[in-house]
C-alpha cells in the first residue's frame, strides 16, 4: 500500500511540473518598476541557482563581502580573507584593555624554526616541532649521561665532609636557607613544567584525559604561585654568592685540565671551582633572569606587557627554551651535590666540612682558611670545636 501511495504522489508531482507556466511578460515590467539592474553572473538569490562561471566576473578576487553576496550568495570568502590577513574589525571592548579584540587571526610572521605563516601557527610550529621534542631529548640525554658516568666512575672524592681535622664552615645558615628555598622553588617549577609540557605523552595515557586535565590545571596554578618565590630566592642567591663566583687565574688552569675529571686528583681551586662558577652564571643567573622575566610576562604581572598575543608567544618560547636549558644543567648540579661527590650533600645540609675535605676538593680555599685570610667560622660566635686550636688533618695548627 505504501508503495502504491508513493507512486501516485510521484505521478502527480511530475504532471504538475510539466504543466505550462504562466507567461512571464509581467515579470519584466515588475523588475523595471523597481529600478534594480540585473546582476551579471547570477540567476537568482538561491545559492543553487548561481552560474558556475560567476568566478569569471571582472574584479571577482577584489570583491567585498557585500559584492560577493550579489554574485554568490553565501560565499563569505572576502571577509574571512580579511580576517586571515589580520584586518582589524569592530569590537566594543576598550582598546586599552583588549588591544587585539578586533583581530581574530594574527598577521603573518616567522619565528626561528617556523615557516612564514600566521603568527599563531608559527608559534605552534616552534613549540611542537622544536621545543617539545628537542627539549625532551636534551633532558633524556642528560639523565643517561649522568647514569653512565656514575656507573663508570662512582662518587668522586675520598674524604667525607665530617672527616678528620677541624671543622670549617662552608655555608652559613643564611646561605643554606637561601639555597634550599631556591632549590625547593626550582624543583617544584621543574616538575610542574614537565607535566604541563610533556605530560600528555606519558601521563595522559595512564591517567586518562579527564583526570590528567584536572592534574595539569592544578599544577599550572602551583607553577604560577611558585614563580614569584623563585624570583625572590634567585635574587637572594645571586647577591649572596656573586662575590665568590668571579673568575680568577686559577679557573683557567682548572678548565685547561678539565677539573681533574679524568685523573685521580682534583685541580686546586678557591671556594668554588670553574665548573661551579660556570653553573652559577650560565645555569642559574643569566637564564634564570630571563626565565623569571618571561614568566612574569606570561602571568601578566608586568604592567603593559602580555596584552597582545605576539608578546605572549615570544615570552613562552624564551621561557620554555631557557627552562629546559636550566633543568638540563641543574641535573648535573643536583647529581654532584647528592650522589656524585662524597660529602657534598652533608656540606649543604650542616654547613660544615672537614679540613681534609676542603683540601681535597678546594685546596686554594683551604689554604686561605689556614692562613687566616678567610675565617673558619663565618657566622655568629665561633663554636668550640671550630674555634679551639686543633691539629689539622695535614698536621700543624691553624
Amino acid at each position: 500500500m505504501k508503495h502504491l501511495l508513493c507512486a501516485l504522489l510521484v505521478a502527480c508531482g511530475g504532471a504538475w511540473a510539466q504543466a505550462p507556466a504562466e507567461p512571464a511578460s509581467g515579470a519584466a515590467p515588475a523588475a523595471a518598476s523597481t529600478g534594480l539592474a540585473p546582476v551579471a553572473g547570477v540567476k537568482g538569490q538561491n545559492i543553487f541557482d548561481v552560474k558556475p562561471d560567476a568566478s569569471e566576473e571582472p574584479g571577482y578576487a577584489a570583491q567585498t563581502n557585500a559584492e560577493r553576496a550579489k554574485v554568490q550568495p553565501g560565499n563569505n570568502a572576502p571577509v574571512w580573507r580579511q580576517v586571515r590577513e589580520g584586518t582589524t574589525g569592530y569590537s566594543s571592548l576598550p582598546r586599552s584593555q583588549a588591544p587585539e579584540a578586533g583581530n581574530l587571526i594574527q598577521p603573518f610572521a616567522q619565528y626561528p624554526g617556523s615557516r612564514y605563516t600566521t603568527a599563531g601557527q608559527a608559534w605552534r610550529e616552534v613549540r611542537n616541532n622544536w621545543i617539545i621534542p628537542y627539549g625532551a631529548a636534551l633532558l633524556g640525554i642528560t639523565v643517561l649521561a649522568l647514569a653512565i658516568f656514575y656507573l663508570s666512575r662512582g662518587a668522586l672524592g675520598r674524604e667525607p665532609a665530617d672527616g678528620s681535622g677541624r671543622r670549617i664552615e662552608r655555608f652559613t645558615p643564611f646561605e643554606r636557607a637561601a639555597h634550599w628555598c631556591n632549590a625547593t622553588a626550582f624543583v617544584t617549577l621543574a616538575l610542574t613544567g614537565i607535566v604541563m609540557a610533556f605530560g600528555k605523552f606519558f601521563l595522559q595515557p595512564v591517567l586518562g584525559q579527564q583526570l590528567f586535565g584536572w592534574l595539569a590545571f592544578g599544577l599550572k596554578n602551583v607553577h604560577n604561585f611558585m614563580g614569584p618565590l623563585f624570583a625572590v630566592s634567585l635574587t637572594v642567591i645571586v647577591l649572596t654568592f656573586v662575590k665568590d663566583n668571579i673568575a680568577s687565574r686559577a679557573d683557567f688552569v682548572w678548565l685547561s685540565k678539565a677539573g681533574g675529571m679524568f685523573s685521580n686528583k682534583e685541580v686546586p681551586s678557591h671556594r668554588f671551582n670553574a665548573g661551579e662558577k660556570g653553573m652559577f652564571w650560565w645555569g642559574i643567573t643569566i637564564p634564570g633572569v630571563f626565565v623569571v622575566l618571561s614568566g612574569l610576562v606570561l602571568d601578566r604581572l608586568i604592567p603593559g606587557w602580555g596584552l597582545v598575543r605576539a608578546e605572549m608567544q615570544i615570552a613562552h618560547m624564551v621561557h620554555a627554551t631557557l627552562a629546559v636549558w636550566m633543568m638540563a644543567l641543574l641535573l648535573g648540579h643536583i647529581y654532584m651535590g647528592t650522589i656524585g661527590m662524597r660529602g657534598a650533600f652533608k656540606a649543604m645540609k650542616t654547613g660544615y666540612v672537614s679540613e681534609a675535605w676542603a683540601r681535597e676538593h678546594h685546596e686554594l680555599w683551604a689554604d686561605d682558611v689556614r692562613s687566616g685570610k678567610i675565617p673558619a667560622q663565618r657566622s655568629g660566635p665561633a663554636r668550640a670545636e671550630a674555634a679551639a686550636p686543633a691539629k689539622s688533618a695535614l698536621g700543624g695548627t691553624p
